[in-house]
């Protein structure tokens, strides 16, 4: 992962309500939540969390697609693990000090 990458993401959830819009998705699991029920869950206005979920997103850390008349988020697993392996691949002087596992590798589909 790029150093430029890394600092993208880490901007993104830098800012209170985008952190706990992640936590929230991380914990929903990778099915995801309608934007409705996040700002439901978060007590974050609707227009408030368009703008978050836009960083979010273009931070590479959430996807999103439709279903129905509903806009479906999920927290990127991929992207997070990404970040998390950035952040300890030089941990305890380059010697590995605790297994890092991926968490909620998304499943893989053929289509």
């Amino acid at each position: 992962m790029e150093t430029k990458t890394v600092i993208t993401a880490l901007a993104a959830l830098a800012q209170e309500s985008r952190l706990a819009i992640f936590r929230h998705l991380v914990q929903v699991g990778p099915e995801g939540s309608a934007a409705s029920k996040i700002g439901e869950a978060l007590d974050i206005a609707p227009s408030s969390l368009s703008f978050h979920m836009k960083e979010l997103s273009h931070a590479g850390l959430v996807t999103s697609h439709q279903e129905g008349r509903f806009v479906i988020y999920a927290a990127n697993y991929t992207a997070m693990n990404d970040v998390l392996g950035f952040l300890t691949e030089n941990c305890c002087g380059g010697n590995v000090c605790s297994p890092v596992t991926a968490c909620c590798e998304p499943a893989t589909t053929t289509e």
